[in-house]
């Protein structure tokens, strides 16, 4: 038991269900094919509106791509890996899948077209690493794996900007509601402040009803 509360078995299940969808895909007729990626669960604003909320947890688990996949299966290893240790199993998959979720909210409000990847949900683990560099500063670790991911959000982001296709608004959405999700779970024996931990629940509350109000809205 001990070695399993050791083991980041979440993250490993997470990669293994990534890599078994798309093998699965592949096989289904590719998976850059607009009729797989929309039968497995990737986001098309029409059918979310319908009622079909599920695929803003399923797309988490799609990729387009081999590049897509491989960027992302190794970012949430070395990342997932690190942050469940820092934070636990349980409040790992809180993280995880809150920001992908939220994440993929934010493309629900402010894109169009169909949208997949574990990129919202890994921008979640970034901002989970900004919340541990503001929060715990003074650890000198911490404090360097913090300055290291930032750089790699930036450039991650100005990637963004100039690769057609993909979904900006879901990758700063993880961004920021991984920040603030780490800040409500909270990181185990340490004590945050409650204050801030209750001001990021009522902001996310709030991010939340916004982006369901301006997506069934229809986007910009």
């Amino acid at each position: 038991m001990r070695f399993l509360k050791r083991m980041p078995y979440v993250t490993y299940l997470l990669l293994f269900i990534i890599i078994a969808v798309y093998i699965a895909m592949t096989f289904s007729g590719g998976t850059d094919n607009s009729n797989v990626l929309l039968e497995y669960g990737a986001i098309f604003n029409p059918l979310v509106r319908a009622g079909e909320w599920w695929r803003l947890i399923t797309a988490i688990f799609l990729h387009m791509n081999f590049t897509h996949i491989l960027f992302n299966g190794l970012v949430l290893y070395f990342m997932g890996i690190q942050i469940e240790k820092l934070f636990g199993h349980l409040r790992f998959a809180i993280i995880f899948f809150g920001s992908g979720i939220v994440g993929n909210l934010f493309g629900f409000a402010f894109t169009d077209g169909i949208s997949a990847g574990a990129s919202t949900a890994i921008f979640g683990l970034f901002g989970a690493f900004m919340m541990l560099g503001e929060s715990f500063n003074g650890n000198q670790e911490i404090r360097r794996l913090s300055k290291s991911f930032i750089i790699f959000i930036v450039m991650n982001l100005l990637l963004d900007l100039i690769t057609p296709n993909v979904d900006i608004a879901g990758h700063i959405g993880g961004l920021i509601s991984g920040f603030l999700i780490a800040y409500i779970v909270s990181v185990p024996h340490y004590s945050l402040s409650r204050k801030k931990r209750m001001i990021a629940l009522i902001v996310m509350i709030i991010v939340i009803l916004i982006l369901f109000y301006v997506g069934m809205n229809g986007n910009y």
